[in-house]
């Protein structure tokens, strides 16, 4: 499995998503489940969101974005893909088994 992080940069605004943003949380929702969505969140500074995905190549997160609804509603106007090796962090050490 590899990771990737994703920033979605879109071409309208909250109000512009509204009628996508159901089915855009379904569906994060049901990646989330599988353990192939990390992490996903607005980013503050500008109009997009940032995404952490585990998927097990870059084929395999170009079909997982292609069914996102706000990609397929045509809002997403810049996608930046980027593999990932997070390798320090408190998430990653909480996960570590503790050494007794």
């Amino acid at each position: 499995m590899a990771t990737f992080v994703v920033e979605f940069e879109y071409n309208v605004d909250r109000e512009g998503r509204e009628h996508l943003h159901p089915a855009h949380t379904d569906y994060l929702r049901s990646l989330t489940d599988r353990g192939v969505l990390l992490l996903a969140g607005p980013l503050k500074d500008v109009n997009g969101g940032l995404l952490v995905y585990e998927a097990d190549d870059a084929e395999h997160l170009q079909q997982i974005l292609d069914a996102e609804p706000y990609v397929r509603g045509g809002i997403v106007c810049r996608v930046r893909i980027r593999q990932w090796a997070p390798g320090k962090g408190a998430t990653l050490a909480a996960a570590q088994p503790s050494a007794v």
